[in-house]
């Protein structure tokens, strides 16, 4: 029974050390940085620094569990597409504003202060192609408006 157990532990310990590469953790994902700017239809400019969630781990973990962001920063989700997107807040601590953007980089629909580690749903309501979270309160105390536009380098295709 000695050997049975001894056995079972080794392969349990080879089968853990064989996983541990393959699963990621909140601290295994990082972000790509990338200067932004939203310009307002009175074409007064507003210059950002954006994490970017590129890939479906990124997308997936966003901004959760974070418990600050500085108020120059910001974070584009780049869905490879055009789609109608929905958000939610779960594990996420600080409030958002979300600007939903077309491919041309076109505001879309804004959902101002989404509820921090609300599981509610937070809908673009038409396709887009990125969304930009900023800390909540942005959009008011910029006065960003849907018809503003988004410009970075991934939103105009210089980044791949």
């Amino acid at each position: 029974m000695a050997g049975f157990l001894r056995l079972s532990g080794s392969a349990l310990v080879a089968l853990f050390l064989w996983l541990v590469p393959f699963c990621a953790t909140a601290a295994d994902i990082t972000f790509d940085t990338e200067p932004l700017q939203i310009i307002s239809t009175g074409g007064k400019i507003h210059r950002f620094t954006a994490e970017l969630a590129v890939d479906s781990d990124q997308r997936a973990h966003g901004l959760m569990d974070r418990r600050f962001m500085p108020r120059d920063r910001g974070m584009l989700f780049d869905f490879g597409q055009t789609r109608q997107v929905m958000m939610w807040m779960k594990n996420t601590y600080l409030p958002l504003d979300m600007l939903f953007i077309a491919k041309d980089g076109k505001v879309e629909t804004i959902r101002e202060n989404a509820v921090p580690q609300s599981e509610a749903i937070i809908d673009s309501r038409v396709p887009v192609a990125f969304v930009l979270e900023l800390n909540g309160g942005t959009v008011r105390r910029l006065g960003i408006a849907t018809g503003d536009i988004v410009d970075s380098p991934r939103i105009s295709g210089a980044t791949p």
